[in-house]
């Protein structure tokens, strides 16, 4: 860490003092929330809140995305802040006055948060762009859940956007339980899961209930393949190095005398090393296609890759933890004991340059953190005061590394 502590303490306070207006923004935002990769009324909120800091701005070919690269006052390399801007197709029960408009979508995950947080990040930023010696990239990034928007953004240039590849990356996620709000916690290494997903079709033939002889039932089948999936995490896979399979579908048959012909199941796979994430699949399928084939049947494995691995570099995290410190206290940050099972499409920025993923606390004040409803519930609510601490962290990582 190079900053001193009154650019910290100056940083805290310029945060604090812009909370108003960042509150308003995202308000907004939670009353239009957008799904996946075509957000043009949130691009729209966001190219208007950044309109006046003398950004060069550009927006995505295949994606409603902006980039926007503020030039420092000094020659230096070039560091990216994200902000990932879409929401979930979830039916918002939050209680809140600025709710959602739109039926059936909500910002359950705090990604109204985030584009907001960024915003400020960027404000302070523009005020101090005599001391960036380099640049800075914002990504204000669409398609975070499940699209991969952070992948077709490196593919549309968004690490070359300054000129050069940037030598650092930032992003952090507020949630809205376990941790009290404003406090920040990372880890080195794994940060977040690898999340995949599979769908198994068990191939039988039906017939009549009562005559399961004549027919090949596909039931008992997938209802061993699902048990046989529980004891394959346990016995290939290392306790320290775990896989978690969820089923979470079953479908079969049509009514209750009928054998179908065939049984689905869709499962999430999570891992958390690109050691173990490599060789899932292919021990999956080994395990459905020999229970299929032990009673007579076949199978097709649809086994499709999600998000990596999210991998924090351990000197970045080493800056944060000094940075959060520095400008709200010891107390203010702690290491996370574990990895979350959770996923991150940040997790494809974080294996091309250097940089860290953290978590910032947003359970509302008065709430229990261990009862609160959590991220992509539609009870999720957001401490709002969260928005005085991650423009400032994040501005932060900005400063530090440039002056570094």
């Amino acid at each position: 860490m190079t900053l001193s502590p009154e650019t910290l303490a100056t940083l805290r306070a310029d945060a604090a003092a812009q909370l108003p207006s960042l509150v308003e923004l995202r308000r907004a935002l939670h009353r239009t929330p957008e799904i996946g990769l075509h957000l043009p009324a949130t691009q729209q909120l966001v190219l208007d809140a950044i309109a006046l800091l003398g950004l060069e701005v550009s927006t995505g070919t295949g994606l409603s995305s902006v980039v926007a690269v503020l030039r420092g006052g000094r020659p230096g390399p070039a560091v990216l802040l994200r902000g990932d801007m879409d929401a979930l197709p979830v039916t918002e029960d939050s209680g809140e006055p600025f709710a959602s408009e739109h039926d059936g979508v909500m910002h359950a995950c705090g990604h109204d948060l985030h584009v907001a947080g960024l915003v400020g990040a960027a404000r302070l930023l523009a005020d101090r762009r005599e001391q960036l010696a380099g640049d800075v990239v914002l990504m204000f990034q669409p398609g975070e859940e499940g699209d991969h928007g952070a992948r077709l953004m490196i593919e549309e240039g968004v690490l070359d956007a300054a000129g050069s590849r940037v030598v650092a990356a930032y992003a952090l996620h507020v949630v809205s339980a376990v941790q009290p709000a404003g406090l920040v916690a990372s880890r080195p290494g794994t940060m977040l899961a690898a999340a995949d997903s599979v769908v198994v079709t068990v191939h039988g033939r039906g017939g009549h209930g009562s005559m399961p002889h004549l027919a090949a039932d596909p039931v008992p089948v997938a209802a061993e393949i699902v048990l046989a999936l529980q004891a394959m995490v346990t016995r290939q896979f290392d306790v320290f190095d775990p896989v978690v399979v969820t089923v979470g579908r079953i479908a079969a048959g049509t009514t209750h005398n009928v054998i179908g012909a065939s049984a689905v199941l869709e499962a999430t796979v999570r891992s958390f090393s690109d050691a173990t994430h490599a060789v899932v699949p292919e021990r999956l399928t080994r395990v459905v296609e020999g229970i299929v084939a032990a009673h007579g049947l076949t199978a097709t494995v649809d086994y499709q890759r999600g998000y990596p691995v999210t991998t924090n570099t351990p000197a970045e995290v080493d800056r944060v933890a000094g940075l959060v410190r520095g400008m709200f206290g010891e107390q203010a940050y702690v290491t996370a004991p574990q990895p979350m099972s959770g996923s991150e499409d940040f997790s494809y920025v974080l294996r091309e340059v250097p940089g860290v993923y953290v978590g910032l606390g947003a359970t509302p004040v008065g709430e229990d953190p261990a009862t609160a409803p959590f991220n992509h519930s539609a009870q999720a609510r957001f401490a709002e005061e969260s928005l005085a601490v991650g423009p400032a962290v994040l501005a932060a990582l900005a400063l530090d590394r440039l002056t570094e």
